[in-house]
């Protein structure tokens, strides 16, 4: 998965000793805002000391994030991890407009595609419910209750 956005915030790296292999581990976390009608932040982390070195992400850069998604379990909670693999810098457009469940405030709504003119009628532009129709005649193809 892939984000494009500004970085607000850099948090502290972690570092420790591995208690399984002996082996020295470092990783931080970082605050990506995407931009938008309701601008949304995720916090993803970079592991490894040389990958943190190699990207050198700094406060306020606009990045493409590519990550993934897993989740693990603790005492019998579940934690999402997010953990970027890759870092590009500069806004990289996205392959596909993304689809959004709502239109935006204030947006003009789709229109129709063919709309006849002629059975617009001024009634029917103000009722918010199209006009009820009648009960289908006893017998006839369409038996459902409503």
């Amino acid at each position: 998965m892939d984000l494009t956005g500004k970085i607000i915030a850099v948090l502290p790296a972690n570092s420790g000793v591995s208690a399984r292999t002996g082996n020295p581990w470092m990783s931080q976390e970082y605050v990506i805002e995407v931009p938008g009608t309701y601008p949304r932040k995720c916090v993803f982390r970079l592991f490894g000391e040389d990958r943190i070195k190699q990207f050198n992400i700094q406060m306020g850069e606009e990045l493409t994030v590519s990550f993934d998604i897993d989740a693990h379990e603790y005492n019998g909670r579940w934690f999402n991890e997010i953990r970027a693999f890759n870092i590009q810098r500069g806004v990289v457009a996205p392959a596909a407009p993304a689809a959004q469940p709502f239109p935006a405030p204030g947006a003009p709504a789709a229109a129709p595609a063919a709309a006849p003119a002629a059975a617009a009628s001024p009634a029917a532009e103000q009722a918010p419910f199209p006009p009820a129709s009648e009960a289908p005649a006893e017998g006839s193809a369409d038996d459902l209750p409503f």
